[in-house]
């Protein structure tokens, strides 16, 4: 039986697709109005340069020679201790789990694009009572747009490689490309344009702390999608003879590239009409209603194509974080691809039901333990603990433990004289980068 295998430029776009997400167009921006801006930013890019692009290549390599799901790639690729090794593929949950609230997240979206159809709040005041009440009294709406979240991307995961995954993102990335270009030149006609480009690139250094930095660097981590099993599973699905460090470069542009623009268009539009960027995370589905309320009957145009981008980008991610554990119960249990799909995608559905439960007035106390919701829980685990902690395990399995005649092998070709920065870089900058943020993520620092 021939094996599905992504083409070049369709495993770019899936794994762009992977690591574009609701982390590029919600969270960055927020977070870079919370620590200040252009200093920020300056440490976000060279945390992803040192970093982020080192440990994409690992990941990469991992998927590439192992062949197969997170779990065999570890166990076979490892030269001793395989039973050991095998549980680095813990990856592959943190996909699933993350998957539990981002579904959530997606319904919120899909909703959006409707409502904003025919309403905008006037106000950012009416946008937070709109939004409250939908996440803590309307468990009927959460639930349908849950479930239709949970349908598509079960039903995408479940055609396959090349008619599910790969077809997805050959339409979704070029059209979630196109809406932000087009809104990026629009908000280049307006006045506010150049305060939002001062405020993203001119540095404050007197906002950089050392909380800023650990921010810059988990975000960096997170929003290239790293450490979760996806890239590690679309590589195994690359093309013999691919160009790993290319692949991984053009993700890491297509990536950083959308976070800036997106930030960029944003900013400029809260600034144009009344609002700010120290918004927290509310921006998207407070702030910016409200800002495109302020546009009149384009607002509502605006605002539907906005929050469509943000769903082609949240459908794009979330694919590739079923697909780790799909192809673990596919290699390991020998299911077949539509029963893993379905298996998979009916667990995140589940718990998903009790995520929306967490958030609902009546029923979140019997989801809710030390002051934080099974939603926060989850969002905690995984950011927390599950992601930093696969950056740290790739980094010391591939700088450590696999072969460095090996390695050098398989990227030298494509990486001259390179290599060798990039080896430094990974089994010393990035561990000790991770380690930190784990445990400043924990408390400890």
């Amino acid at each position: 039986m021939k094996i599905a295998r992504f083409s070049r430029i369709g495993f770019i776009l899936a794994a762009a697709g992977s690591a574009v997400g609701l982390g590029n167009i919600w969270k960055f921006p927020y977070i870079t109005g919370e620590y200040g801006g252009g200093a920020f930013v300056l440490v976000y890019l060279i945390t992803v340069a040192l970093i982020g692009f080192s440990l994409m290549i690992a990941e990469m390599l991992i998927g590439y020679k192992g062949r197969k799901d997170t779990v065999t790639s570890f166990e076979t690729l490892a030269p001793r201790h395989k039973n050991l090794w095998k549980y680095a593929g813990f990856q592959s949950l943190a996909g699933l789990l993350i998957m539990t609230f981002y579904s959530v997240v997606i319904g919120w979206i899909f909703n959006y694009i409707v409502t904003s159809l025919t309403h905008l709040p006037s106000s950012v005041k009416e946008a937070e009572v709109t939004f409250g009440a939908m996440l803590h009294s309307d468990f009927a709406t959460q639930l349908f747009y849950h479930t239709l979240a949970f349908v598509i991307v079960s039903y995408i995961v479940s055609r396959g490689i090349k008619s599910g995954i790969e077809k997805l993102n050959d339409y979704l990335m070029p059209a979630l490309i196109l809406i932000l270009t087009g809104m990026f030149l629009y908000a280049l006609t307006l006045d506010s344009f150049g305060k939002a480009f001062a405020f993203m690139f001119a540095p404050d250094w007197s906002k950089l702390n050392s909380e800023a930095f650990v921010a810059a660097v988990g975000h960096a981590f997170f929003t290239l999608s790293l450490g979760m099993g996806a890239i590690m599973t679309y590589a195994a699905s690359m093309e013999k003879g691919s160009n790993i460090v290319s692949s991984a470069l053009w993700v890491v542009f297509l990536d950083t590239t959308i976070a800036l623009v997106a930030g960029l268009m944003l900013f400029t539009f809260l600034y144009q009409y009344g609002s700010g960027p120290d918004k927290g995370p509310g921006l998207v589905f407070i702030s910016m209603p409200a800002a495109f309320y302020e546009m009149g009957t384009l607002g509502n145009f605006f605002a539907v194509i906005f929050f469509s981008a943000l769903a082609f980008a949240g459908l794009t991610s979330a694919v590739s974080l079923v697909e780790p554990t799909v192809q673990y119960l596919i290699d390991r249990f020998g299911l077949t691809r539509t029963k893993a799909a379905w298996v998979s995608g009916f667990f995140f559905y589940v718990v998903g039901i009790l995520v929306i439960l967490s958030n609902i007035e009546m029923t979140k106390e019997y989801f809710t333990w030390d002051g934080k919701n099974l939603f926060d829980w989850i969002d905690f685990l995984t950011a927390a603990v599950m992601l930093p902690l696969g950056g740290l395990v790739m980094s010391i399995f591939v700088g450590y433990i696999l072969p460095k005649n090996e390695v050098e092998a398989t990227l030298r070709p494509f990486m001259k004289g390179y290599f060798n920065i990039w080896y430094f870089s990974l089994r010393y900058i990035a561990p000790f980068a991770l380690f930190i943020v784990i445990l400043n993520l924990l408390g400890v620092v």
